[in-house]
């Protein structure tokens, strides 16, 4: 596979140009974005997943408890266009995974999708009327001009390291990090000392009116789904398959590993919808874990089926200053 990254090299060069011109063309305004009366917190990267997007939406929607929020993402890899706001009757088919997973978990939030994300605003500041919009995966959507942009790159996988597809992961520009209120540094170890934060802020180069904050993923220590409420330390004797549909599952490999426990993995492509074939397969396994997304697309074709939901951790007083921007941004 890296082989194949490295040849297709000049291939990049071509998509860093079409990258280039698109952003160009916005910068200068032959393409315009529209901004909306109701206040936008857009969360993206500037890569191909693996950043903790859905996790951030829910840190958001933790943060701002007294916020009528909506939620708009694309839905990706629905089997259907246009807007729809979910309710108890959609499945991860017709809303996609991510989407389903945060209504699901936050039934008082207004969750839809739509692929136009002008219109599905629009829709939404018609129909719900909500005080904040947060737009899931929408950094590198520039029809839209947030009020409030978060930009999230991966500790082991920074954006300032990498190239564009399909050479490296980048889908944008690391020029357009310029964009961001605030970058946040996800998925680092718990340890993380000041001076490497210090050393990463610095590779960074954020302005001066930008903040870098840092984050780890915190996993929950009871499985949910079949046999919820089970402590994964109770699970070491169990024959586990471990399924997981996401862009990078080795930190969750890792930590399911740090906590004793044994099991196949069976990894398949970000979001993958699971043949009947496959399904039969996993049907035939004794104990099935995966993750709170995988669980969204299969929840109801696989028996003992049990995921670990994950969370995002602000370190240091990071909480304290990402909720004073919010608050600069919405009004206290």
């Amino acid at each position: 596979m890296q082989f194949l990254r490295k040849i297709a090299f000049p291939f990049s060069l071509i998509y860093a140009l079409v990258v280039y011109i698109r952003n160009f063309l916005y910068d200068q305004g032959l393409l315009s974005s529209k901004a909306f009366k109701t206040p936008t917190i857009c969360v993206g990267n500037l890569s191909v997943g693996g950043t903790g997007k859905t996790p951030m939406i829910e840190l958001l929607i933790g943060m701002l408890p007294s916020r009528k929020i909506a939620v708009l993402s694309r839905g990706y890899r629905r089997k259907t266009r246009g807007f729809i706001l979910i309710s108890n009757q959609s499945n991860a088919e017709q809303v996609g995974d991510e989407p389903l997973q945060i209504y699901t978990k936050y039934p008082q939030v207004d969750v839809a999708v739509d692929e136009d994300r002008q219109r599905g605003i629009s829709i939404l500041e018609e129909k719900i009327n909500p005080d904040v919009i947060l737009l899931d995966d929408a950094f590198q959507h520039r029809k839209v001009r947030a009020q409030f942009s978060i930009l999230l790159t991966a500790y082991d996988k920074l954006y300032k390291d990498d190239w564009y597809l399909p050479t490296g992961n980048l889908r944008d520009s690391k020029r357009e990090a310029r964009r961001a209120d605030v970058i946040i540094v996800t998925k680092c170890p718990e340890s993380l000392s000041e001076a490497e934060q210090f050393a990463i802020t610095s590779k960074i180069h954020p302005s001066e009116s930008q903040e870098v904050l840092f984050s780890r993923l915190v996993y929950d220590d009871q499985i949910k789904g079949f046999n919820a409420g089970i402590t994964l330390s109770a699970l070491r004797q169990k024959e586990i398959t471990l399924v997981t549909g996401i862009a990078h599952p080795d930190p969750l490999v890792g930590y399911l590993k740090g906590v004793g426990l044994q099991f196949e993995h069976l990894a398949f492509k970000d979001h993958h919808f699971f043949t009947d074939k496959e399904i039969d397969l996993l049907n035939s396994k004794s104990f099935i874990l995966t993750t709170e997304k995988d669980y969204m697309r299969s929840k109801d074709r696989i028996a003992n089926l049990s995921y670990i939901s994950v969370k995002h951790k602000l370190l240091g007083k990071g909480q304290e200053a990402f909720l004073r921007r919010l608050n600069n941004v919405l009004g206290s």
